[in-house]
């Protein structure tokens, strides 16, 4: 086809123990915006990673504007126009925004051009910026940039290499609504130039909204590639998983218990004030708020991450004082934080390693040796209780997909068996298979007298999982909902506005 500007033919590539891509097919259209899906381990950035050249294929073929291409490292495939922008952030935090778009290609002057032409730097980064409507400072250093502001400079740098193909993986997954309308509008400008977009998300709405065509993996195959117009959510769930999802959220009717948790009169100078709520058995406590609310920062006060200035924590109606993770664990309470890669994964030890790092003590036998024949026996009792894709459980955690990684996290505080678990975004980055598996696992475990904690910044999951909902703006709570009062304009009025008080 004439409007082809990019085909991948039969890639396959291997890695110890599974076969990532099994002969898959991929086309891109010129100008156009082609979604890319599959639950978490499908094959969605190997596959972008093969096109790349961070993991060349071990077989296929690459034709970029009808001629075939080999394309064996990052700096090739941006000879050739195609840039990624990963959904792991990696800037140069101590460098200017200007220092990090041109890294490596700064303009320079001198006969031998050794000198670095900061005014002419400086006068392309803010033509560029200024072009896609960004508000960054070009001198302003990235470390003092919010999480969604590298996300933009991310495109920017894509943006000033004049990519034909730009690969964006998951790029809204730190932003806002405003922000997500914003990148849209620059992605329909790159479009409007002729530029090509690959767009890995798990959000539906986002697929529906900016997608031309969409291709699914499955297991490292090509399930289906069509026109977003033929396409519905259920049918994009159901070839997403290979089957039909009929409940995303499997919220059960447990039996509410006595108070487990209070929290009283909690403050943390210029993030929280005056927080006071309690949390019974078997009851699951939504937490919800627009991004910078203070939810995070709650959680990180009850479970002894953030030092208080004041406020009473009471579990079992007995005064505890917790001023460190050690003292929350040994309160029954476990936390899954809302970052994986910074706070959550040691990326470079095993899934095991990993999943019995917060129950260590329960492996000492008698004289203090590591009881590993018992250790490897739960770790894969819950590889396979979890569906956590992976080889082998020796296998470097890194190595596996986000959706995976997260599973391990969960599977290493269920391991601990906590009485109350605070749950910080525990779905953020996982395919909608994945999202369910998890919801189960969090009912089930309410069922069984368990008192959750969960904060989300997606309001369906919010609405369908939740007993009750706490509202949090601007550090305070401004309402707390019962199950029957949810509904998405509720919440969102309650998260804007702290002149509300709690219900």
């Amino acid at each position: 086809m004439e409007d082809l500007i990019l085909e991948m033919k039969k890639i396959v590539r291997t890695f110890p123990g599974v076969k990532a891509l099994n002969s898959v097919d991929f086309h891109l259209k010129k100008g156009t915006v082609h979604a890319l899906m599959g639950e978490n381990g499908a094959g969605k950035s190997t596959l972008m990673k093969c096109l790349v050249g961070i993991n060349p294929p071990d077989s296929g073929e690459i034709i970029l504007k009808s001629k075939p291409v080999t394309i064996p490292n990052p700096l090739t495939a941006l000879k050739h126009g195609i840039a990624m922008i990963y959904q792991e952030l990696n800037p140069v935090a101590e460098r200017s925004v200007m220092e990090n778009i041109w890294l490596g290609r700064e303009p320079t002057y001198g006969r031998m051009g050794f000198f670095v032409n900061h005014k002419k730097m400086y006068e392309q980064t803010k033509e560029l910026l200024a072009d896609l409507a960004l508000d960054l400072d070009p001198r302003q250093k990235v470390k003092e940039l919010s999480i969604a502001k590298m996300q933009m400079l991310e495109i920017a740098k894509a943006v000033s290499y004049n990519a034909d193909i730009v690969v964006m993986d998951e790029p809204t997954s730190a932003l806002t609504p405003n922000e997500v309308d914003h990148l849209f509008s620059m992605i329909h400008k790159l479009k409007r130039r002729g530029v090509s977009v690959i767009y890995i998300s798990h959000k539906m709405d986002e697929i529906f909204r900016i997608a031309d065509e969409v291709t699914v993996l499955r297991d490292g195959n090509n399930v289906v590639t069509k026109p977003v117009a033929e396409m519905n959510i259920d049918s994009l769930i159901s070839a997403m998983v290979g089957r039909n999802l009929t409940e995303l959220f499997p919220k059960i009717e447990c039996p509410i218990g006595d108070i487990k948790l209070e929290v009283r009169s909690l403050e943390v100078p210029g993030l929280l004030h005056d927080i006071s709520f309690d949390l019974r058995r078997g009851e699951i406590l939504g937490v919800s708020g627009l991004v910078g609310a203070g939810r995070t920062e709650l959680m990180e006060a009850v479970f002894g991450l953030r030092r208080k200035s004041s406020g009473e924590i009471f579990v079992d109606g007995k005064l505890v004082h917790i001023d460190s993770p050690v003292d929350a664990i040994k309160a029954g309470m476990g936390f899954l934080t809302e970052d994986r890669r910074l706070t959550g994964i040691i990326p470079v030890l095993s899934v095991k390693v990993n999943t019995v790092l917060a129950h260590l003590d329960g492996y000492t036998g008698g004289l203090g040796f590591l009881q590993l024949r018992r250790m490897t026996k739960d770790c894969v009792e819950y590889k396979d209780k979890l569906s956590i894709k992976t080889p082998t459980i020796e296998a470097i955690i890194q190595n596996l997909s986000g959706g995976n990684q997260q599973k391990v996290l969960v599977a290493r505080w269920l391991l601990n068996n906590p009485d109350i678990l605070i749950l910080d975004e525990p779905t953020r980055g996982i395919d909608v298979g994945a999202k369910a598996e998890i919801h189960s696992i969090i009912t089930k475990l309410a069922s069984e007298g368990k008192s959750i904690i969960m904060v989300s910044s997606e309001l369906p999951e919010i609405i369908g999982m939740s007993d009750r909902v706490m509202v949090v703006c601007q550090g305070r709570i401004t309402a707390i909902l019962d199950r029957k009062n949810l509904d998405q304009e509720t919440i969102m009025r309650y998260a804007t506005s702290i002149n509300n008080h709690a219900a």
